[in-house]
């Protein structure tokens, strides 16, 4: 094969049976369930069974997998201290990875890939596993605050779902009424998995060198925190807080499209039309609206003001508000720190990285594309 394809664009590379998008249609599935009915009537920690596993969970099995996520979020003393040993002004994303990579001196998630062989791994070790992934990840992002901000860290409860123990953990002061809680999952599941993104790709690159699982989320994480990537729901606020008010809008769209430079949460590569999740929190900017009586930041005000002036002028070419423009509005609305935006995309984003995880090593090929040399012909000292 001689094809060039920089960035591998268009390049297939793998067969998946775990997500799938129709981007001239914008639909997207998880195992043939349409986001919009798996964001309505699904939870988080039932969408990430099914992810996981290929199908729904029982009762049984989701009341096991939701208990197993809980307690997992009970964080050893001493990776709390370790996440304490870190300056308060480090960067949340590179907190969260290197604290992830280290969670197999705290946890049964030990792999042997000598065991894959023998087919000694049968389907509960890939769950057990995987609970114990998603539920500390989430309670690391949540100390984590608490410690950067000087406070004492908030233990889960067994009784709470996954995003309402996601946010009592995360600041007690924040709001956390029930259409907040319904907010947070939701996102969750919208943010759980789309094919194979940049970050998706780095951990399955890293799960076919047989990796232990923390280092293949680790390594997700690493690519997620770029800008291009996880980071671009947080450049969605510098954004706005450029903007400021919105009657600035117009001239600052204009300038900024005149200079050919990113309207931050504009557009989807994968999608001619509206992105389906940004459909979805659409409805929900507009719940917690009305939820709010109507008081809102003038941040959100700019930012609606924004995706009328884009869609006036972009709808044409195919581009629309996507999804990061939304979380990152909903998350400022709700209270979230805004550094804390892209560390949540990863909790979530965990869960499809684990299906990959699960589905490269079943069958299992290491990645080893090749290059086209462009270097010096032969020469000598």
């Amino acid at each position: 094969m001689t094809d060039y394809h920089p960035g591998l664009d268009g390049v297939i590379a793998t067969e998946s049976s775990i997500s799938d998008i129709d981007g001239a249609k914008g639909v997207l599935s998880y195992r043939g369930f349409s986001i919009e009915e798996l964001a309505q009537k699904s939870t988080f920690e039932e969408t990430a069974y099914l992810l996981l596993t290929g199908e729904l969970p029982s009762e049984d099995e989701l009341k096991l997998f939701s208990s197993s996520m809980s307690e997992a979020m009970n964080l050893p003393q001493d990776l709390l201290t370790l996440l304490n040993s870190y300056p308060k002004h480090s960067d949340s994303m590179f907190v969260l990875q290197s604290a992830v990579a280290v969670l197999g001196s705290y946890y049964d998630i030990d792999f042997d890939a000598e065991k894959l062989k023998t087919g000694d791994y049968k389907s509960d070790y890939f769950i057990d596993v995987s609970a114990k992934l998603l539920g500390s990840i989430g309670a690391i992002v949540a100390a984590w605050n608490r410690i950067k901000n000087n406070k004492a860290v908030i233990p889960p409860s067994k009784d709470n779902s996954y995003a309402s123990n996601f946010m009592q953990m995360l600041d007690d002061e924040i709001n956390r009424s029930d259409l907040v809680h319904r907010i947070i999952d939701a996102t969750l599941i919208l943010h759980a998995e789309h094919t194979i993104n940049a970050s998706t790709f780095t951990s399955m690159v890293t799960s076919s060198t047989l990796a232990k699982p923390a280092q293949v989320i680790a390594s997700g994480i690493g690519s997620l925190s770029g800008p291009l990537h996880g980071g671009a729901n947080q450049k969605v606020i510098v954004m706005l807080e450029e903007i400021g008010e919105k009657d600035n809008v117009q001239n600052w769209l204009e300038d900024r499209l005149s200079s050919k430079q990113v309207v931050w949460g504009m557009g989807h590569r994968e999608y001619s039309t509206k992105d389906p999740r940004a459909n979805i929190l659409t409805e929900m900017v507009k719940q917690l609206f009305k939820e709010q009586s109507g008081k809102v930041s003038g941040m959100f005000e700019t930012a609606m003001e924004l995706e009328l002036a884009c869609e006036a002028k972009l709808s044409q070419k195919g581009v629309y508000a996507n999804v990061d423009f939304y979380s990152g509005i909903l998350y400022k609305e709700i209270g979230i720190p805004v550094d804390l935006f892209t560390p949540l995309f990863a909790i979530s984003r965990t869960s499809g990285w684990l299906a990959h995880w699960i589905e490269q090593i079943s069958n299992n090929k290491i990645f080893r594309p090749t290059q086209n040399y462009i270097g010096s012909k032969p020469r000598k000292l």
